[in-house]
């Protein structure tokens, strides 16, 4: 009897004393439990808008630092295309896009046996380019360390680390490409020389500024074998023959103006996406700054990813292709508009058929032919259609920040073809400067289809 009581004593204390080590082990398996479910739930940061986020805060800097339509172009593509270059690790079968360009040398590779996560490199990468190519950077970092806060609270230490260097690794390559394709060389260039030639373009009231980036032409392309290689025809030789070809233009583009309807002021002004509009009251002068054409571009980008709800390799390959296709349709533009020196609509009308008329748009400070907004809304077009698909019924709602409109469209190319017309409708192009931009734009676009698939 004595001996079952002793045993039952022994078993008794043996399960108290493990009831206890358990009770102090439960707190440290709820705190370890508690840690890696923080660790592993990622539901606070939305992957598949964190890239239009980051278009979106630059746009804003884009807009507030005035920046002219081909250094915009400049800023969006370099820092779209670190965003998909640290993106693409994380699908085995994403190919590189810097690869398939000029002047890009390898991107770094992740390395073996460590752990990364790389939306946050993405969003480094893209950071770090973006606040190198702007001026106003506080907007730009506070929206950085938000976004960094988030995977910092929910990632593990070792993957927040090791993310955020190979976003800074692929920030770095980009930038070296960057720092050598001539745009540095150009801010120290000399001002265009104005022409006092017959037909050649003459700086434009009401302002009369010097003509924005007259040595474009020296940028290094990325896709394009030379800045030429879809060179457009040469204009319609300057006259004021009535029978010319040139003086229908110039009639076209003065009655449009003169005898405009609602709907053609509307989409003039829709698409006007002047980086800065000034307006004159006596002595007093107004600016608005709006968003540049590459800006609404990119706009339309994150509006067509949210209503197909296209995963974020898709999203980031759309950014990075329609950003670098209307990077380079700049470059051939500009390089055709200071050859051919073509002079604007309102200086011809004003001097030779009504000193009164004034053109819907502002006319931007450089030569006419060709549409730069019609070669990169065409490149853009066309890239994105190839990626959404065609026949895409979307609402554009990227004016409503600025001009409270917004337009509906039954596909991609309609827009663009839509964009030519308001330059033509605004009064600052002639048709032929409209047509042969979208023809340019499409074989840009093109060329990018063939040579990423």
């Amino acid at each position: 009897m004595t001996i079952k009581i002793k045993i039952a004593n022994l078993l008794t204390n043996m399960a108290l004393k493990n009831l206890i080590k358990t009770l102090i082990l439960i707190p440290a398996l709820l705190i370890s439990v508690a840690c890696n479910f923080k660790k592993s739930n990622i539901a606070n940061i939305d992957y598949q808008n964190l890239q239009t986020l980051c278009v979106n805060r630059l746009t804003d800097v884009v807009v507030h630092d005035i920046f002219n339509p081909p250094v915009a172009s400049r800023i969006y593509a370099y820092s779209n295309l670190a965003y998909y270059e640290a993106l693409r690790y994380k699908n085995k079968d994403a190919i590189s896009i810097t690869q398939k360009m000029n002047g890009f040398i390898l991107m770094p590779k992740p390395m073996v046996g460590k752990n990364y996560n790389y939306n946050l490199a993405a969003v480094k990468a893209f950071f770090k380019v973006a606040k190198l190519l702007t001026f106003s950077k506080d907007s730009l970092i506070e929206t950085e360390n938000k976004l960094l806060s988030k995977f910092k609270a929910e990632l593990t230490d070792d993957i927040y680390i090791n993310s955020i260097a190979f976003g800074d690794t692929i920030a770095a390559t980009i930038l070296k490409r960057s720092a050598n394709d001539n745009y540095k060389k150009t801010r120290g260039m000399s001002k265009y020389t104005v022409s006092s030639n017959s037909g050649y373009w003459q700086p434009t009231p009401p302002d009369y500024f010097d003509a924005i980036e007259p040595h474009w032409d020296i940028i290094k392309p990325f896709m394009l074998d030379s800045v030429s290689q879809f060179a457009p025809p040469p204009p319609p030789l300057y006259s004021l023959n009535p029978k010319s070809l040139y003086y229908k233009e110039l009639m076209e583009t003065y009655n449009f103006v003169k005898f405009k309807t609602l709907q053609q002021d509307t989409i003039a002004q829709y698409w006007d996406d002047n980086a800065f509009v000034t307006q004159h009251d006596g002595h007093l002068t107004y600016a608005s700054k709006k968003t540049t054409p590459p800006g609404h571009w990119l706009g339309i980008v994150s509006i067509l990813s949210k209503q197909q709800n296209t995963n974020e390799f898709v999203t980031a390959k759309a950014y990075a292709l329609a950003s670098a296709a209307m990077f380079d349709g700049f470059i051939t533009c500009w390089i055709e508009k200071f050859k051919t020196k073509t002079i604007r609509p309102i200086t011809v009308i004003q001097e030779n058929l009504d000193r009164y008329w004034k053109p819907i748009l502002q006319t931007p400070p450089f030569p006419e032919y060709i549409s730069g907004h019609s070669v990169i809304s065409s490149a853009a077009a066309t890239i994105l259609t190839h990626i959404y698909g065609d026949n895409l019924t979307f609402t554009d709602t990227t004016e409503m920040k600025y001009l409270g409109l917004k337009r509906n469209f039954n596909s991609i190319n309609m827009a663009a073809t839509e964009v030519g017309m308001s330059r033509l409708y605004g009064g600052i192009h002639y048709r032929s400067a409209i047509n042969e931009g979208a023809k340019q734009g499409i074989l840009i676009g093109n060329l990018y289809i063939n040579k990423i698939n």
